[in-house]
């Protein structure tokens, strides 16, 4: 039998008509925007119609003045720097943001991407020195760092500047740390350190500028806290542009560039599941439309390898087409090629690293497929499906590294509990595991890894996704501590799926006008859904259907006063014998559009039932 999700239907609000009236849209797309807190005519106009006014002035953004002077020396010095990026999306976009930006600017850029595997998340010490070694004067970091205190003693000590940008957590301080002031690494040029003249906490790496939206100004907040590494990189870029300017804008043919690393941006925004909200939301908007125009070679090629050229491109396509395959290069081989494929200029190179990150991402999808079944069943015979059961921590020595992240989300789905996979490589006293964790709402995933600290030797994310590094003869430890924390933390309610439903509608009202209106609330993501609807006492009329290959899926003909719609459920083909002609359902889903032999007509695409 069918266990429906917990229905949260949005009230319907009594403005809705009014508003509609205002914007000229249906009330339904009102109701939307009032559930969404947007209530004035004006903030409803600038939500349906994003502007680049959103984006904030690059200065506003802790480390950016300071960081673009010094980063603007370099490239007037023509001193050697290097990007350090990270191997998922956002890194992989960030690096590329940085590298076109200074090499369009004049100055001389490299990148450098650790192995996932080899090398682990983040800066290492050896890496660093490295770097120095082979002649590096000012060392970036992009979606990383904020972390690293051993690694950016090797720089401060081997005399090359440190720029840190991140938007990830640190580590929480000791309870009576003194806080200090950040200074950075002495200036060549006259001497002097500078200065943000703001407290920070005693915890964060020593660096030449320390660049994150969360940290704080001396003055007000950032206005936007959640701006992803290739969000922190683009205002960092835009900075460095105005730098070398010495004005209050940067040149037309810097700001050509900036316009297609909106692009750039988009894809890391979308791909890190950051909150597609003010900032974030117009530089996915714009991005998104940059992306079909782009001039960058190695877009290009990426929209080719996925069968995109051409057509309109939304967050769904980053997320489950464009994204995947960069990911694959850094989950089953090293990331540096998809950096090297964003940053060509060779149209035949990016051809063949967009064919080779193809062929990845299908090696990627049959491992991630074995190792979910294999999860899944060591999860229910650890007892992870009971009722006393809060968190789910699971681990084995088969597992691939590079894409335990993905079935963690898997896991997360399955039992709508935060879960953590740990891919272990050997069980002796030098055997380590590296893990990735995935949350659900309510239960911060870094503050919890950082309550049981003692037993990792590393880890680091924010409040939905988390990667950590435990010996292997601490992994059950860990285990333990872990699920006992999200016991304490976790109520049982947390632990029942939630659809949010943002109105009640009627057949008649599921338009291909109300489709086109509801794709003017996207991009569509984390903290901005795609809009749910719910339509009530539906009488199936015709036989239910399983389709797709192996029957996975599941198609409805539903009826109410005389009307007919017909539905698709992908994932509900196991619920078919439930469902006779004549019986009642209450049906959310998502309108959408099917066209068929020229034909449009428009269905529901499930996301949950309920049989009346």
């Amino acid at each position: 039998m069918h266990r429906a999700k917990q229905w949260n239907l949005a009230p319907r609000h009594p403005a809705a008509e009014e508003l509609a009236s205002r914007l000229k849209v249906s009330p339904l797309i009102a109701q939307m925007l009032l559930t969404r807190g947007i209530s004035e005519p004006a903030d409803g106009q600038a939500f349906l119609r994003p502007s680049l006014a959103a984006l904030h002035r690059p200065e506003t953004l802790h480390g950016v003045t300071q960081a673009s002077d010094r980063i603007a020396r370099a490239i007037r010095d023509k001193d050697k720097i290097v990007i350090y990026g990270d191997y998922d999306v956002d890194g992989i976009t960030a690096s590329a943001i940085l590298w076109h930006a200074i090499r369009v600017l004049g100055g001389v850029a490299e990148y450098y991407v650790p192995h996932r595997i080899e090398e682990g998340y983040g800066l290492n010490a050896t890496a660093i020195g490295q770097l120095c070694d082979r002649g590096a004067r000012l060392i970036i970091t992009v979606d990383c760092g904020i972390t690293a205190i051993e690694p950016s003693k090797v720089a401060r000590d081997r005399g090359v500047d440190l720029i840190i940008t991140d938007h990830h957590e640190w580590k929480e301080e000791p309870v009576g740390t003194e806080p200090r002031t950040q200074t950075g690494t002495k200036d060549e040029t006259d001497g002097t350190a500078p200065s943000l003249g703001t407290s920070l906490p005693s915890c964060l790496p020593h660096a030449h500028t320390l660049v994150h939206p969360r940290l704080p100004t001396g003055g007000a907040p950032y206005g936007n806290p959640h701006l992803c590494g290739a969000g922190v990189a683009f205002k960092l870029a835009w900075g460095i542009g105005l730098a070398m300017s010495g004005a209050a804008k940067v040149s037309e043919e810097f700001k050509a560039y900036l316009i297609d690393a909106t692009a750039l941006a988009a894809l890391g925004t979308i791909a890190d599941v950051v909150p597609l909200v003010g900032e974030n939301r117009a530089l996915a908007h714009f991005g998104l439309s940059g992306l079909k125009e782009s001039n960058l070679t190695g877009i290009k090629a990426l929209i080719a390898s996925a069968g995109l050229t051409g057509q309109k491109l939304s967050s769904f396509d980053v997320g489950f087409k464009l994204g995947p395959r960069l990911n694959a290069c850094g989950r089953m081989g090293h990331a540096q090629l998809a950096v090297e494929m964003l940053t060509t200029a060779d149209a035949a190179k990016a051809e063949e690293i967009a064919t080779y990150l193809e062929g990845q991402n299908k090696a990627r999808q049959a491992v991630e497929k074995k190792i979910a079944e294999q999860a899944s069943q060591q999860a229910i015979e650890l007892g992870y499906d009971g009722d006393d059961s809060r968190a789910v921590v699971l681990g084995d020595a088969g597992w691939h590294p590079g894409v335990i992240g993905i079935v963690a989300s898997r896991i997360v789905e399955k039992f709508h509990r935060p879960a953590i996979m740990v891919a272990l490589n050997g069980t002796g006293d030098d055997a380590y595991g590296q893990g990735s964790g995935r949350s659900i709402a309510g239960f911060h995933l870094a503050k919890a890894l950082h309550a049981v600290g003692e037993h990792l030797e590393a880890y680091g994310g924010h409040e939905m996704a988390a990667g950590l590094k435990v010996k292997a003869s601490k992994f059950e430890d860990f285990r333990h501590a872990f699920r006992d924390y999200a016991f304490d933390a976790i109520t049982p309610a947390q632990l029942i799926p939630q659809l949010r439903l943002d109105a009640e509608a009627t057949i008649p009202q599921c338009t291909e006008a109300l489709v086109r209106d509801l794709d003017r609330l996207g991009p569509f993501g984390h903290a901005n859904p795609r809009p749910v609807l719910c339509i009530k006492g539906l009488e199936i009329a015709a036989p239910a259907r399983r389709v797709g290959k192996t029957g996975d899926h599941l198609q409805l003909q539903l009826r109410k006063d005389g009307r007919i719609i017909k539905a698709i459920g992908f994932g509900y083909g196991k619920l078919e014998p439930e469902l006779k002609v004549g019986g009642r359902v209450d049906v959310a889903g998502e309108p959408t559009t099917n066209e068929w032999n020229g034909r449009v007509t428009v269905e529901m695409e499930i996301k949950d039932l309920s049989l009346s």
